[in-house]
């Protein structure tokens, strides 16, 4: 299967890595940006998971999820190798946080753990989260959003939670 040809007979994934670019490509650099805090590395890291995606094409079933892991993997591969270089420039002035670039490594990877493990969720489920914890909707508003009932939307956010938390916790990145 080429990376141009269609992937699969479901109307909604994507047919080309193309597709995949155009709709996932400013979202992935804001997360490299989020994990990398520079602009310029962030497209970088980007650009080359593409190019990985496009060598892996037809052993990929869903691009999102995978493009979001490789971005973070590249991303946290570059900050170990890079990361006395990196906090000198980012933490100029803090000494207490140069003495812990251990835990500020821990910290990054911990958030790119959970955009990933939200990334690899439905996308009904990525709304409720987004809604939610992002926008700061109450579960009226969301439940009027996504026309669900107010229980439902409790019920499943409860879940959701309880799942990711459970993922966290078997990643051995939660304490809990």
């Amino acid at each position: 299967m080429t990376p141009q040809s269609t992937k699969s007979p479901v109307s909604n994934a994507p047919s080309s890595i193309e597709e995949v670019f155009e709709n996932e490509e400013p979202t992935l650099v804001r997360y490299a940006y989020g994990l990398l805090g520079r602009r310029e590395l962030a497209e970088e890291v980007v650009q080359d998971a593409f190019l990985k995606l496009h060598g892996h094409w037809s052993e990929v079933e869903n691009p999102r999820a995978w493009l979001f892991r490789c971005v973070r993997n590249l991303s946290l591969n570059f900050l170990r190798k890079n990361q006395r270089e990196l906090l000198d420039e980012s933490l100029e002035g803090t000494q207490a946080m140069r003495d812990r670039p251990d835990e500020e490594l821990d910290r990054i990877e911990s958030i790119g753990l959970v955009q990933t493990l939200i990334a690899e969720m439905g996308e009904r489920d990525q709304m409720l989260l987004k809604l939610k914890y992002f926008q700061g909707l109450k579960y009226e508003q969301i439940a009027q959003r996504l026309e669900m009932s107010v229980g439902h939307v409790g019920y499943r956010l409860h879940h959701l939670l309880k799942d990711l938390g459970e993922r966290l916790r078997r990643s051995g990145m939660s304490r809990g």
